[in-house]
């Protein structure tokens, strides 16, 4: 019978590549949930400024008011804000400066295509770190009637109170 292989433990390098790896939340665009139905989503990459970057990594940005414009066959972002660089000087940044998306020319026509469609609009919804890089997840989206936006509320509301009900009751069941 073969002797079972132990897996080797990961070197301290490893644990660190790991974790620079990971992905780590800058801002989230919680309100596009809300008003928007999300039909596709890609994940695409940022073209910054030195100290765009440097103020993302303290963690300051805001993607509250930002969308997504395709133009001769490029994609930019507007409207997100990314704040000043507290150590930058004459080399600072525009906050809302447009930023163009680094996506494929593939991705790019098939949004364009989407996008033509009447009422869709492509919205950013999380920007992070993934391996010292910034990336941006952006999606198709449908914008929702109001009476949309309370049914979801009305039936998120509903999921909680039908969970706090389950608790309940196994908690009596456990007595």
């Amino acid at each position: 019978m073969p002797k079972e292989w132990k897996k080797p433990k990961p070197t301290e390098g490893q644990r660190a590549k790991a974790a620079s790896d990971a992905k780590k939340t800058i801002a989230r665009n919680k309100k596009a949930r809300h008003d928007y139905t999300i039909e596709d989503t890609w994940e695409a990459g940022l073209a910054l400024m030195g100290t765009e970057v440097k103020a993302l990594r303290m963690g300051r940005a805001s993607l509250v008011d930002a969308w997504v414009e395709i133009n001769g066959g490029e994609a930019w972002l507007y409207g997100a804000n990314i704040p000043l660089y507290s150590q930058g000087s004459w080399t600072n940044h525009a906050p809302t400066r447009k930023r163009k998306l680094l996506l494929h020319r593939a991705e790019i026509n098939r949004m364009q295509d989407r996008v033509a469609a009447k009422g869709y609009t492509i919205v950013p919804l999380e920007l992070y770190f993934i391996g010292g890089r910034v990336k941006v997840e952006i999606a198709l989206a449908k914008g929702k009637q109001e009476w949309d936006k309370r049914q979801a509320l009305r039936e998120k509301q509903d999921q909680r109170e039908a969970e706090r009900a389950m608790r309940r009751y196994v908690k009596q069941a456990r007595r």
